[in-house]
């Protein structure tokens, strides 16, 4: 199985190490699927909760946050808008792509919803599955993979080296 993690120790490093690492392979002319952090968004919620994601490779960028008010501390993340999301990103070229990028396996994947479904299709694709994973899903996403996964320091470079290991 093709599947790797990353985490920063940093908040919102993964997100943001993600990001780039997309941008970059695209520059050099991979194909690639899924969805990473569209950093051209200003949130309005100092926690960095209010969020939209550019699904791979070409847009679109949508929000997959919902605004519960200034004061709510609830879970902001919109089920529908990550449906929706996983959606586009399983209708579009996965079957074409050389990587799959999830920025991060969240409470709706460690439930077994959201990209799950994706990054299973990505795998039965034989796709390698790049996925940012945070300190608080690290259990669920060892469940999910069965402990297969290769855990990937959050450098650019060890990135790359792992997906030229693993191209198909």
């Amino acid at each position: 199985m093709k599947i790797a993690s990353v985490t920063s120790p940093v908040r919102g490093g993964t997100d943001a190490l993600l990001s780039e690492v997309a941008n970059l392979l695209q520059a050099q002319g991979m194909s690639l699927a899924g969805i990473v952090k569209d950093f051209g968004y200003a949130g309005v919620f100092e926690n960095g909760c209010d969020t939209k994601v550019r699904i791979l490779p070409e847009g679109p960028v949508t929000k997959i946050t919902q605004d519960l008010g200034a004061g709510s501390d609830a879970c902001r993340l919109d089920p529908g808008a990550i449906a929706q999301a996983v959606a586009s990103v399983e209708s579009g070229a996965l079957e074409d792509a050389d990587l799959f990028i999830l920025n991060k396996f969240g409470p709706e994947e460690a439930a077994g919803r959201g990209f799950c479904s994706a990054i299973g299709a990505a795998i039965e694709l034989d796709i390698p599955v790049l996925v940012g994973v945070g300190v608080a899903s690290k259990s669920a996403f060892k469940d999910f993979t069965g402990g297969l996964a290769t855990a990937i320091e959050p450098q650019t470079d060890a990135i790359i080296a792992w997906l030229r290991d693993n191209a198909s």
